[in-house]
């Protein structure tokens, strides 16, 4: 599959070398923040073809329900595995909490405003 823009693959990977350990951030949120809102498979893709040995962080991004995506493609144990010895915790259904570990890079317009509870 291509990429949608030219560049998009380089955008998806510097922000992924942002995410501060402990943190994730969605497959969505990676494709809206590097230019391509709607392009979270594409954004998969770029991350699901990174050679053996990369010091990016892909472990860090996760679907927008808070879970791992990676079970199908035989990486699913391994990636939860890395967030756990980050500190990121799940719940009995597989679920990281999203609003208190979805990292947004700093004066991002996009991110969401904070609570207000």
């Amino acid at each position: 599959m291509s990429d949608p823009a030219p560049g998009f693959r380089d955008r998806v990977l510097a922000l992924v070398a942002q995410i501060p350990r402990g943190r994730v951030m969605t497959y969505g949120q990676l494709a809206l923040l590097a230019g391509q809102p709607g392009a979270a498979r594409q954004a998969g893709y770029v991350l699901n073809s990174l050679m053996e040995g990369s010091d990016l962080p892909w472990q860090r991004v996760i679907n927008a329900q808070g879970r791992v995506s990676t079970h199908k493609v035989g990486f699913g144990d391994l990636q939860e595995g890395l967030l756990r010895a980050e500190g990121v915790t799940f719940d009995e259904s597989g679920r990281c909490d999203l609003a208190r570990l979805q990292w947004w890079p700093e004066g991002t317009p996009l991110a969401p405003p904070p609570s207000l509870l």
